[in-house]
């Protein structure tokens, strides 16, 4: 099967529909998408904190920073591909993009092999140094995060596919693909973890077991839709070159999610030096992660649609398409962040209650969401501006708006409230990162102007 040429009998929909029609078509289900995967974390934490108990929950807590990084190399290849794909797409080449498909099937294989050596040579001495010294939770720890280890690279080529879905407007079919994944992984780990007794193992086998069905999925769709790039396409190319040009455009946000772990392994080093109560807290952490974690995800589905509007049209040098779309997404997003941001602050406690009985890791939860979610609100916006400049090709922009505050704000803040206040002022580090991000995010706008300049796009764009 070789790669098709560009035909104008496909129609590139990121072109040719409404901007807000466009927007909810492709933000909606992979808010779903997206959703459902967090909706997952959090059902297996209440099954491992109510069916197994609180030290079971502090083991899967510890694995977060992890989870992240592999998160964080997922996003690395994706991201990438996804910058260069869309504007391919958009420019109606469909040979560059194929090549530039395989190459990130390349570059997932070789970010496995070499996840999978550090973990297994260093992997137990941190496992057992983020553990503070508990061997019982540090050993269960090790189980599962093992088993996520050894099917990374399954979860790094779902991740190449559901990207490149995206990018050639299938996001409705990648939120039917995703809910049926994660329907079948919820009834995995309850039947390994309530039924079965296999604890937090049974987690991560019920993970790796519905990303290998999601990837079977992916390739038979991509095999009979004949609108898609051909699998073909990944013969065509070779799979050891253009790595350089996607690593540096999905750098960026691979970076923010390898700093959110940076920033859980303070908060667990931290926990482990201040707090007496040790694995309370590192499970009142893991649910407040969780939590969060899905407050997360729906903003980066709605970043994700704009990344993919901004590539198509500015390959296609639609550009005021593009700025209508990132006016579009700040505004939503603002919104649903204000709603997070209310609900952590009055239901602190009932969120708790929902994974543990035990009184104190459900105060705990509510004493660390409160002051962490103060200034949410802009964190939405931030990053869907972040998106749109990793879109338009420019990740020094991208950088500045998501690793400043991982990788220098929270973990010099963090360290530094821990001193003056202790385990209660401890999470106050995060909303004044925020204030200080949303000043540098501020400055940047004034000094690029990106939405005056796209404003200034010829107006018979406006109606395309």
């Amino acid at each position: 099967m070789s790669v098709r040429p560009a035909s104008n009998t496909v129609e590139n929909r990121f072109l040719t529909r409404p901007v807000g029609r466009l927007f909810l078509s492709n933000a909606l289900p992979m808010a779903v998408v997206m959703s459902t995967g967090g909706l997952l974390n959090v059902i297996d934490g209440i099954f491992v904190g109510r069916f197994i108990g609180a030290e079971a929950l502090a083991a899967v807590s510890l694995g977060f920073p992890v989870v992240m990084l592999l998160t964080a190399l997922t996003a690395l290849g994706g991201g990438g591909m996804s910058s260069l794909l869309a504007r391919h797409l958009g420019a109606g080449d469909r040979s560059k993009a194929g090549a530039v498909f395989a190459r990130a099937h390349g570059l997932a294989l070789a970010i496995s092999a070499g996840l999978i050596a550090a973990a297994l040579t260093l992997g137990p001495s941190v496992v057992s140094a983020l553990a503070a010294g508990n061997e019982a939770v540090a050993a269960e720890t090790r189980s599962y995060l093992l088993i996520l280890i050894l099917g990374a690279p399954v979860q790094f080529t779902l991740g190449l596919h559901a990207d490149a879905l995206r990018n050639e407007g299938r996001a409705g079919l990648i939120a039917l693909l995703s809910v049926l994944v994660n329907l079948l992984n919820i009834a995995a780990n309850y039947v390994a973890i309530v039924l079965l007794g296999l604890g937090v193992a049974g987690s991560a086998l019920g993970t790796v077991s519905a990303q290998i069905l999601g990837l079977a999925l992916v390739l038979i769709v991509r095999a009979r839709d004949r609108d898609l790039l051909p699998l073909g396409a990944l013969v065509q190319a070779s799979w050891l070159s253009g790595w350089g040009r996607i690593l540096a455009l999905g750098l960026p946000l691979s970076l923010t999610f390898i700093g959110m772990a940076l920033v859980s392994s303070t908060v667990l080093l931290l926990i482990g030096t201040t707090s007496a109560d040790h694995a309370s807290y590192v499970a009142a952490y893991g649910v407040v992660t969780r939590i969060l974690g899905l407050a997360f995800l729906p903003q980066m589905a709605i970043a994700l649609t704009t990344q993919s509007i901004t590539g198509n049209n500015v390959g296609a040098g639609r550009i005021a398409r593009a700025s209508a779309a990132l006016r579009l997404a700040i505004a939503v997003v603002s919104l649903w962040c204000a709603g997070v941001a209310l609900t952590c602050l009055v239901a602190g406690e009932p969120l708790g209650a929902m994974f543990s009985e035990d009184p104190q890791v459900t105060a705990a939860v509510a004493a660390i969401l409160r002051p962490m979610t103060a200034l949410y609100v802009f964190t939405g916006p931030i990053l869907v501006l972040a998106m749109h400049f990793q879109a338009m090709g420019h990740p020094l922009r991208t950088a500045v708006l998501t690793l400043v505050k991982p990788w220098l704000l929270v973990p010099a803040l963090l360290v530094l409230m821990d001193a003056l206040a202790g385990i209660e002022g401890l999470w106050f580090a995060f909303p004044i990162a925020d204030a200080v991000l949303l000043g540098l995010a501020l400055l940047l706008i004034r000094r690029v102007r990106p939405i005056a300049s796209l404003s200034a796009a010829p107006s018979a764009e406006k109606a395309a």
